[in-house]
């Protein structure tokens, strides 16, 4: 666990808590434990809805199976992710895409609200809405989600989009595939279970919307690098030290002129700093694009041996 980046790590302690705080408090007749009935998501329209849902949903589980995989996949991906972003950006960015996994339920819930009601009642229309909402309170109310299934898809739309071309194993399949194949492999599966009439009692379109909100909070982000969390905590750390390098590669220059060199010395010696801080630039740009593991051995001495300057 020490090897655990600081948000995953505590996301895991948290979920793993509240999973075991549902079991001790027990289940209901239904045989749906009791808190979920509390801090679970349910459908905007039915009486047990309140707001602080959409953020407590995702730390509750409907039974063991359903934490391990999803507390798997937030370790395995979440620890990449953590890593490369910082951890404020990383926590910003997973409770965002949680809360709007939950939106997109909501949607797809009351789009399914409305369809039964256009099916069972005749003349069905918007006005009456409410009024089949206050009457159906008890089939609402049992329209519950939970699960951190949205912010885990998002984790792994981020980890694709980082890491386009990195191959991982996909169980059963016998040989490693590209991680942006892997996502879009995921992303199918829901939207075509989204899409299917046979109700297995999993939010599919919350999953999508997980994904849907982190792709275009990663796309701004890549837009607008150096605004909000655009920038990670190691960008930021590497712009400072070029910044520094910038500034002693001038005052270099500056105090080289005042010396008695000969023309030719200053000429050698000028040349020398450019394609130092040519090759430093270069590297710290690589570091921005792709990280900092894409250096080569060569690459990284040279950034250790700067920073000692």
């Amino acid at each position: 666990m020490r090897n655990i980046p600081t948000i995953t790590r505590n996301l895991l302690i948290i979920n793993v808590l509240a999973f075991l705080v549902c079991t001790l408090m027990g289940t209901d007749a239904m045989g749906g434990y009791v808190l979920n009935n509390v801090l679970g998501l349910h459908f905007f329209m039915a009486p047990d809805f309140r707001l602080y849902q959409l953020f407590t949903y995702m730390f509750m589980h409907g039974g063991w199976d359903h934490l391990f995989f999803n507390m798997f996949a937030l370790w395995m991906f979440g620890c990449v992710v953590e890593r490369v972003w910082g951890p404020k950006k990383f926590l910003f960015y997973y409770i965002s895409c949680g809360v709007g996994a939950g939106l997109f339920q909501e949607l797809a819930q009351f789009g399914q609200f409305y369809l039964m009601a256009s099916e069972q009642i005749p003349e069905f229309s918007w006005t009456m809405v409410s009024a089949v909402a206050h009457n159906s309170a008890g089939l609402l109310n049992a329209w519950t989600t939970v699960g951190a299934s949205g912010a885990i898809y998002a984790i792994l739309l981020a980890f694709g989009m980082i890491f386009p071309e990195e191959r991982i194993f996909i169980f059963p399949l016998p040989i490693p595939i590209k991680a942006k194949w892997f996502v879009m492999i995921y992303a199918g599966i829901e939207l075509f279970s989204a899409l299917s009439t046979t109700g297995d009692g999993v939010a599919h379109l919350a999953h999508l919307g997980g994904m849907v909100f982190g792709f275009f909070m990663i796309r701004y982000w890549q837009k607008h690098p150096t605004t909000g969390y655009g920038k990670s905590q190691g960008e930021q750390f590497f712009d400072n030290l070029r910044s520094a390098w910038e500034k002693r590669s001038k005052k270099q220059a500056d105090s080289g002129r005042t010396t008695t060199r000969t023309g030719n010395a200053d000429w050698d010696y000028n040349a020398r700093k450019q394609q130092e801080q040519a090759e430093i630039d270069h590297i710290l740009d690589k570091i921005r694009k792709s990280g900092y593991d894409s250096l080569t051995s060569e690459e990284k001495r040279k950034l250790f041996d700067q920073s000692k300057k």
